[in-house]
């Protein structure tokens, strides 16, 4: 019968997914450089559950697969540590067992170190032995805990990648779900106001006219910037698609999308970006948005009127691009957190649940530049982002 710790192993030895695959090269190293270093014939990586011992690494015998009670691991993995025995016939542990009797195997010098988990659960032994009596010195034995180590790291980052695939993938599905459930309604959404405003009473009604065609303008930026957002989503946020921006452009359909904020607070925003840059014209969008909406939002929690400028510098080896407010300015202390994921500077009078600076410097370092706050010549905030002129993207060979 199966006790609490014969089930957390066996647990803890799904996770790592090595029962029935084929040897990992990694962990054949291991076994290898174990042999070489214990200066013995055999080294085995056992993986112990309920039932079996499992060989899933070996060199000096074929890997193979032999019930719990034929195992000399098992004898010793009730009690996790470094076991070194000279002569496995004059030990009680073993003199009975089939790999030291002839049955299976002549076993005589024999030396294991636990593999336990992060979690503190042995899952089996790196093991090595010889059909000769032996001793292991000090500094083999050192090594032969190293490797032990080793081999649990090995598995778990072999875990951890798999995770992050199933986590992409997973991350993925789900991306082209909600495309399509945002991309529905604003298909429908367009091709109402593509009909209103073929209606013959759009004649009469110029300003109504000019209304339905910014709603347009703007739908159709919504539908293309949630293609290229989760787009993004889907490559981990690593490779925008870098090509010319006009910045001035770009600020200008920021300030179509932003107008009714605009209108409502009085706010004017002065523009001097005459200047391409670098960069993915979307994600750049998404990111001076983020930016000028909040220069708008927090100058108006400091009860003033929004005055905000957006301007761009030429530098020898990119652009750096600021957008100040004469609203209050950011602490020193504060500066670096508020870029974290839900971090605010602010009470909870002004909407948002912190994750818009964040999803800026993601945008940022995507394209491998910069950004920060610091106080602008107002007195206010002064948001700036660097962009590379080489546009080298981080993380381009990562998750």
């Amino acid at each position: 019968m199966s006790t609490a710790h014969d089930v957390t192993r066996r647990e803890a030895i799904a996770q790592y997914r090595l029962v029935g695959e084929p040897p990992e090269p990694d962990l054949q190293g291991l076994v290898e450089l174990a042999a070489t270093v214990c200066a013995v014939p055999t080294a085995v990586i056992n993986i112990i559950d309920d039932r079996m011992q499992h060989q899933v690494a070996a060199v000096g015998i074929q890997a193979a697969t032999c019930s719990r009670e034929d195992s000399m691991c098992a004898a010793v993995i009730v009690n996790p540590g470094r076991v070194v025995v000279p002569d496995a016939r004059l030990d009680s542990r073993f003199a009975a067992n089939a790999f030291v009797t002839g049955e299976i195997a002549n076993v005589r010098f024999y030396a294991s170190s636990p593999l336990i988990t992060p979690d503190g659960v042995a899952i089996g032994t790196l093991c090595v032995f010889d059909d000769e009596v032996g001793e292991l010195s000090d500094a083999s034995s050192r090594a032969l805990d190293l490797l032990a180590h080793q081999v649990i790291d090995v598995l778990e980052l072999r875990r951890v990648q798999r995770d992050l695939v199933e986590s992409n993938a997973q991350l993925e599905s789900f991306a082209a779900q909600v495309s399509h459930d945002l991309r529905n309604p604003l298909t429908a959404l367009t091709g109402f106001l593509e009909l209103a405003a073929d209606s013959p009473e759009m004649a009469a009604a110029p300003r109504a006219a000019r209304s339905l065609a910014r709603a347009e303008a703007a739908a159709g930026r919504m539908s293309a910037m949630v293609a290229d957002l989760l787009d993004f989503a889907r490559m981990g946020g690593t490779r925008p698609h870098l090509g010319e921006v006009d910045v001035a452009e770009t600020v200008d359909a920021v300030l179509e999308d932003l107008d009714g904020a605009l209108v409502a607070t009085g706010a004017t925003v002065t523009v001097d970006a005459e200047t391409f840059v670098r960069g993915d014209d979307t994600l750049l969008r998404v990111l001076l948005q983020n930016l000028i909406a909040n220069a708008v939002k927090f100058t108006v929690a400091a009860e003033r009127v929004p005055e905000v400028r957006v301007s761009v510098e030429v530098l020898p080896d990119g652009w750096r691009i600021t957008v100040d407010d004469n609203g209050d300015a950011v602490e020193p202390e504060m500066r670096e957190r508020v870029f974290e994921p839900m971090q605010r500077n602010h009470g909870a009078d002004v909407q948002g649940i912190g994750i818009g600076l964040a999803t800026c410097r993601r945008i940022v370092d995507a394209h491998g530049g910069s950004i920060g706050l610091d106080v602008s010549p107002t007195g206010g905030t002064r948001a700036w982002f660097v962009l590379p002129a080489a546009g080298r993207q981080r993380g381009a060979a990562a998750a």
